[in-house]
């Protein structure tokens, strides 16, 4: 039989936690420190890999059917009450720009399919989109002027609340300031893509 002593030491407040309560509560404890290695991935790209083609933009000089990836994360923080998902180009001129922000994604998903944002799939889920900067409501791809590939940061938020203050179509910037209000943790993935 194991003892607190034999669990890891990046979660020492397990440990104590079981010699406190008893053995009776190791799921409980383990949950309590998924979070440690929260992590995102996706079926169309792998981290520091390049867009998938289903992902580009259709417009602006791209010609990409404009399908938000495939996600799926797992490990969040034991305490999260909601997710949220953003996809920012870091390398666009200015203030970078955002290709998308979703938010109000219940807790108990762990996923979401290719091509969510036009299928309805968020919205069935309750989730809320913003608007991107092409100034479309849901997900717009990459499409960079040619030239040097472009990063674009993926990240997926453990939120501490069940829905943020947001409606529909608000725009991305607005999106992400609430966002960081209320962050437990976050997992990301960054990929390019260039023309």
């Amino acid at each position: 039989m194991r003892t607190p002593h034999d669990f890891e030491p990046s979660c020492p407040r397990r440990a104590s936690l079981l010699a406190w309560l008893g053995m009776s509560v190791v799921m409980a404890a383990n949950v309590a420190c998924a979070g440690e290695n929260f992590i995102v991935t996706s079926a169309n790209f792998s981290d520091g890999g390049k867009f998938g083609p289903r992902q580009i933009f259709n417009d602006a000089g791209c010609k990409g059917p404009n399908q938000s990836p495939s996600l799926t994360w797992r490990n969040a923080p034991a305490a999260t009450r909601s997710f949220a998902i953003t996809i920012f180009d870091r390398d666009a001129p200015g203030r970078g720009w955002w290709h998308w922000a979703v938010a109000n994604i219940p807790a108990n998903v762990q996923s979401l399919p290719e091509n969510a944002s036009a299928s309805g799939a968020l919205r069935k889920l309750g989730a809320i989109e913003s608007r991107n900067d092409f100034n479309v409501e849901g997900y717009g791809g990459p499409c960079p002027p040619p030239g040097s590939p472009h990063h674009y940061v993926i990240t997926v938020y453990a939120l501490n609340v069940d829905t943020l203050p947001l409606s529909q179509g608000r725009p991305a910037a607005l999106f992400d300031r609430e966002i960081s209000g209320s962050t437990l943790g976050s997992a990301q993935l960054t990929v390019t893509y260039g023309r």
